[in-house]
């Protein structure tokens, strides 16, 4: 996956299970333990970091690291593509519902029932295999019902939500 921290490019594979994975080609190790919702310590080359993830709009996230302030983008191998192709701006599509990708256990919503979202704004969060993962909305729209429940175990493709 190709991330931009402040408009740089930083290609990263990472394994979630092991805290192993390559930052451009390279390999690396680190360890995290989580100190809050978005707050997290980690350990890097030896070196601790603290680590804040900072609420707005999921495509231009922003992290606090030790103080300091950057803008992260991440782009997975599908955006990339759009990019490439000089598509991103042509698509438009009706999505009425959004699936679970994978099984897990829902830990949060974060919005309600007539709610109006965009694209990329943050639905709820999903942990599955010890990871939080926010699941993000696909489209412009405002939420119809809510299916998800905190605390509640999903299988995938479990519709969590839905829009009018």
């Amino acid at each position: 996956m190709k991330v931009l921290i402040n408009n740089r490019e930083y290609r990263v594979n990472l394994n979630s299970k092991n805290g192993n994975g390559e930052l451009n080609n390279e390999p690396f190790e680190f360890i995290y333990t989580r100190e809050g919702p978005d707050a997290f310590h980690v350990k890097w080359k030896d070196k601790p970091y603290n680590v804040q993830i900072l609420p707005q709009d999921p495509r231009n996230m922003k992290i606090r690291v030790n103080g300091y302030t950057y803008e992260v983008e991440l782009v997975d191998k599908f955006d990339e593509l759009l990019r490439e192709l000089g598509m991103e701006s042509l698509i438009v599509s009706k999505i009425s519902e959004v699936k679970s990708p994978m099984p897990g256990l829902v830990l949060e919503t974060l919005v309600s029932a007539g709610n109006e979202v965009k694209k990329g704004d943050p639905l709820l969060i999903l942990e599955a295999m010890k990871m939080e993962n926010i699941i993000k909305s696909p489209t412009d729209g405002v939420i119809k019902d809510i299916n998800a429940i905190p605390g509640e175990a999903v299988e995938k493709n479990v519709v969590l939500l839905t829009f009018e």
